[in-house]
């Protein structure tokens, strides 16, 4: 299965996300799009295949969104697009993409949906929550 995570090192829930790509036993491409930036298709083809609007991608949490008026309701998709573009921070993250889809993994538990195959149960999140209990199933919320 191929597996691509669209990644930012710094983002704990991107850790976590990958974290568990690869003790499923995946190699998964690693896109440090904060680093690369985004081509205008590429992320235009990403949001599209997740089901997201760029107001729903948009990283309200931390980050520039606000100072940027990002977050203002008069604000339309097309604006959100372009300051993502300018500014690859302002997506949320991670996003992995496999061949059962596309999905931001925000829980981390998303991602267990996007593979064929999970990390040894019991699994715990990096924070010690458990992300699989010992029966090997997901737990709900996590």
């Amino acid at each position: 299965m191929n597996v691509t995570i669209y990644h930012n090192p710094a983002c704990s829930k991107s850790r976590d996300v990958l974290r568990v790509i690869e003790s499923a036993g995946y190699r998964p491409q690693i896109v440090e799009y904060v680093e690369t930036g985004w081509e205008r298709d590429q992320l235009d083809r990403l949001l599209k295949a997740a089901g997201l609007t760029p107001k729903e991608a948009l990283r309200r949490g931390k980050g520039p969104a606000r100072d940027l008026g990002l977050l203002e309701a008069d604000v339309s998709d097309a604006e959100i697009f372009e300051a993502m573009l300018e500014r690859p921070n302002l997506v949320e993250r991670p996003i992995v993409e496999t061949d059962r889809g596309t999905r931001l993994c925000r829980p981390v538990g998303v991602v267990l949906d996007l593979l064929d195959a999970w990390p040894d149960a019991p699994f715990a999140k990096l924070n010690g929550k458990i992300l699989i209990d010992a029966q090997g199933l997901p737990v709900p919320g996590a």
